[in-house]
């Protein structure tokens, strides 16, 4: 059983020829930009613009391997919550890559194949390509603090409802050219809803993901600074010397 939409925004024309169906979706030949074991993403030209068609054919990591292939049966399919993820950012209010179309096939209840395609943000680069290429806009203090700010919004809006990205890197967060940038957040199949102990578990992880490359980049009043407006603290208190203590310390002694 084949479950495939189209947005209606994009429901006729060129782009609804190309992807149209999830079966047409598989056959689209592009430039392949990324890819693992389980996921391949083209970058494809439709009408004068460009899209990423990422193309999922496991459901899980090491899907062969663990639980004898259960997981093609049990749970909710990455694809399926890299689709509702982007969807809940733009209803949050999150820049993030337009959804064109996307859907999943299963054959006997089974997860066999699934997609889903975005809309390239064009003039746009990742945080760590900029900050990898020493692009003179991570030295400059205004462009920083614009950035920084709406990294600190986007973070405290997810995490205010539960919700935690679990992948919350540089790289997946593109900001895009001009003197008054735009930050968006793509790329979350793994992000998802918590509570309690858990959350505030996942809550450090995002912040920690974000500092690896921030202490790298960024002085001590900067990464500060990011964590106040984040908190929408005045100055650290008790408990923010806690949470920090714990986001310093989170990759300690991991790879």
């Amino acid at each position: 059983m084949s479950r495939w939409r189209l947005r209606p925004e994009f429901a006729s024309g060129e782009v609804a020829a190309a992807f149209g169906d999830i079966d047409r979706v598989f056959q689209l030949q592009g430039e392949q930009v990324a890819g693992d074991s389980l996921s391949r993403v083209l970058r494809v030209g439709v009408g004068g613009k460009r899209y990423y068609v990422k193309r999922y054919s496991g459901n899980g990591k090491n899907t062969k391997r663990r639980w004898f292939g259960l997981r093609r049966w049990l749970g909710s399919p990455r694809v399926r919550a890299e689709w509702r993820n982007l969807l809940a950012f733009a209803a949050w209010g999150i820049p993030t890559a337009t959804l064109v179309a996307y859907g999943l096939e299963r054959r006997l209840g089974a997860f066999v194949r699934g997609a889903l395609i975005t809309e390239e943000i064009p003039d746009t680069l990742d945080l760590a390509q900029i900050a990898g290429a020493d692009d003179p806009r991570i030295h400059d203090r205004r462009w920083l603090t614009q950035v920084s700010t709406q990294i600190a919004g986007i973070a405290r809006t997810m995490h205010a409802l539960g919700f935690a990205h679990n992948d919350l890197k540089w790289r997946n967060l593109l900001v895009n050219r001009g003197p008054s940038p735009t930050v968006y957040l793509i790329d979350c199949p793994s992000g998802a809803y918590y509570r309690g102990a858990v959350l505030d578990y996942r809550i450090i992880k995002d912040l920690a993901c974000l500092d690896k490359l921030g202490r790298e980049h960024l002085s001590r009043s900067q990464r500060l600074r990011f964590y106040l407006d984040y908190a929408q603290h005045a100055r650290v208190g008790a408990q923010d010397r806690k949470r920090i203590g714990k986001i310093l310390a989170f990759f300690d002694g991991r790879a």
